[in-house]
């Protein structure tokens, strides 16, 4: 049936409301208009988000909010001095893989990588403090001004933490716990792209509180659904109340538009369910009803049965077709009388014709996807016996994570509560089996491993220590079953991974704040890069600033006796050693990159510094160029 026209002009608030949705769903809310809810801007809110400082103006709307909770989204949008340092020598093929082990505080992580994956994740997968009372929550610091930014982040302990514990017995129980996922949350949504998902595993503790932010963050349309995960096979008989056997996996796309569900492989029970009694030459079959709840006067018509008896819908119901098409198929035999000829008839809906897949439940038992105990084992297979890590998640769960996700062969997956490392391991499996190139950046705070523990008596020093070794166990693991494996020219997956670990930034103060150095201070500012930072590391920071992943290849080479980055086939050339001359400035120009970078002290004379532009526009005048 034709849409009716409008017949009135747009209405443009609805219009703005709808981009203001899209970009901010978070400040949606909820007010009356004569009398009855309508869908609104929470104005406070959107202040808020286009403010660097906390914005006060409370009214009475609905909301969901706790103290400091302007804080948490102003924590979420603050700028930091900070950058990852490449690690080679804890790395696995570090010059050739693509996929990043990161080690530091995954709120500055994240924000780090913002930019540079800003819609470009398929999938998150976090398992972040269950907030049971015993567990460690990452201890934000909150400041109210712009000039405290540089004390919210890098806050740690004497051992490099910054993770304190969160005892039920404390007054801001629940408020600790949310103003440390929130600004996580809330920039999980601009790393991914239009048909991303997350996952977010949880239980009963935080699950209603976690449900209101998503909700706010994500936006309510959004919400895919939550699924129960049976993750104990046994009962727990000293268990005060009820033994918990379950945990909550909490699932939200970007865009549920765009969002398609993987479906899961049929499995035997479900094609058991079809038969073929009257030897169907398409096939097995199973019936279904032909009435439909929709009443409709052209489609309620008698059917005459092969036995004579003739049959009507019941129950003011009717058929789903009309009578025209319901002879026809009944002629071709795909209407289902019964043994006899004599029942209600039955639609054949036939196995060869349904989806090759399932649609997923909210329901994933054990037995189909695993529990913690079987994780556990995993874990003690591959590191000969020892355990070492409460609560991993089993590979079958993973997997099925990854296969509803719709993970493609080239997709990005990113877990910045990465703790044991399931999640890589799990990625690795999956493109040594379909031979694809799904890269993964793990995150995982450095915490500390206990002493009086196996982990540590066997030389691990922190939860990290023990993820990356997983990492490097599982991988060659996959490299033993792969030796006769072939998926076109690749011969085998991507086990590697390159470790960078969060620190200060390269630069010193002044680089930062030129105008508050003293005259007297000159002497020491000669040079405004750290003394103990490498070009290595000052390339890694110039990708982040640039927006290059840093997972891309890298390779050193020689321009007149100066060492010289190519990053990704030369889109980035970068030059950070002393005395560069006109020479070496005009064979990088040559080479026509997309970016160039030099250190500002770098160039041998002032010639060579006034000359820089002038190389590059006779050479390459679309390059840009960089100085740090």
């Amino acid at each position: 049936m034709a849409e009716k026209l409008d017949m009135h002009t747009k209405d443009l608030s609805v219009e703005n409301i709808d981009k203001i949705a899209e970009l901010f769903p978070n400040c949606m809310t909820e007010s009356l208009k004569d009398g009855k809810p309508v869908r609104s801007i929470d104005f406070d809110a959107l202040k808020q988000e286009l403010s660097d400082f906390v914005v006060d103006g409370p009214t009475e709307r609905y909301q969901f909010t706790w103290p400091d909770k302007s804080k948490a989204k102003l924590l979420a949008n603050s700028p930091i001095n900070m950058t990852l340092r490449p690690c080679p020598e804890e790395s696995v093929d570090f010059d050739n893989t693509k996929n990043l082990y990161i080690e530091g505080d995954n709120l500055d992580v994240l924000k780090l990588l913002r930019e540079t994956y800003l819609g470009k994740v398929k999938m998150i997968y976090i398992d972040p403090p269950y907030n049971t009372g015993s567990d460690f929550v990452y201890n934000d610091k909150f400041t109210t001004d712009a000039d405290g930014y540089a004390e919210i982040s890098g806050d740690y302990d004497e051992g490099g933490n910054r993770l304190e514990i969160n005892p039920s017995s404390n007054g801001r129980f629940h408020t600790d716990w949310l103003n440390m996922i929130y600004p996580r949350l809330k920039i999980s949504r601009d790393l991914l792209n239009e048909d991303g998902v997350i996952f977010i595993s949880i239980d009963d503790n935080e699950v209603d509180n976690l449900l209101k932010i998503c909700n706010e963050i994500f936006g309510e349309s959004n919400h895919v659904g939550n699924i129960i995960w049976e993750r104990a096979f046994a009962p727990k008989n000293d268990a005060k109340y009820f033994s918990a056997s379950h945990d909550f996996i909490v699932v939200y796309a970007r865009n549920i538009d765009s969002f398609v569900v993987g479906k899961l492989p049929r499995t035997a029970e479900a094609n058991a369910r079809y038969k073929n009694p009257d030897n169907d030459p398409r096939g097995p079959w199973m019936s279904d009803n032909l009435t439909a709840k929709t009443y409709s006067a052209a489609y309620d018509y008698p059917i005459t049965a092969p036995n004579g008896n003739v049959v009507k819908p019941t129950n003011g119901r009717c058929w789903f077709t009309s009578k025209e098409r319901m002879q026809e198929m009944i002629g071709e035999g795909r209407i289902w009388f019964g043994d006899d000829g004599c029942n209600m008839p039955r639609l054949k809906r036939y196995l060869s014709d349904v989806q090759q897949g399932m649609t997923p439940t909210t329901l994933w038992k054990y037995d189909d996807v695993g529990h913690n105990q079987e994780a556990r084992q995993e874990l003690k297979k591959l590191f000969g016996g020892m355990g070492y890590f409460d609560g991993p998640k089993p590979q079958r769960l993973m997997q099925r994570i990854l296969k509803v996700a719709n993970v493609g062969k080239d997709d990005i997956v990113i877990d910045y509560f990465s703790g044991s490392s399931s999640t890589a391991q799990a990625i690795m499996d999956l493109n040594a089996e379909n031979g694809g190139n799904t890269r993964y950046i793990m995150v995982q705070m450095p915490e500390d491993v206990e002493e009086d523990t196996d982990a540590y008596r066997n030389g691990f020093r922190t939860i990290c220590d023990i993820g990356k070794e997983r990492i490097r166990l599982a991988g060659k693991a996959i490299q033993s079953r792969q030796t006769q494996t072939t998926f076109g020219d690749k011969t085998k997956a991507d086990v590697g991974f390159r470790v960078l670990k969060l620190d200060s930034s390269n630069m010193k103060d002044v680089y930062y704040s030129p105008n508050t150095t003293y005259q007297s201070d000159i002497e020491n500012y000669t040079d405004n890069v750290r003394s103990d930072r490498t070009s290595m590391d000052l390339l890694f920071q110039c990708m982040l600033d640039l927006g290059i992943e840093p997972s891309v290849s890298i390779s050193a080479i020689k321009i007149g006796g100066k060492e010289v980055f190519d990053v990704d086939n030369g889109y980035l050339l970068a030059c950070f050693d002393a005395d560069v001359s006109e020479s070496v400035v005009t064979e990088i120009a040559k080479k026509k990159p997309v970016f160039a970078v030099m250190r500002d002290s770098s160039m041998n004379s002032d010639s060579t510094a006034t000359n820089f532009e002038q190389i590059f526009k006779s050479y390459s005048p679309t390059t840009v160029r960089k100085v740090i």
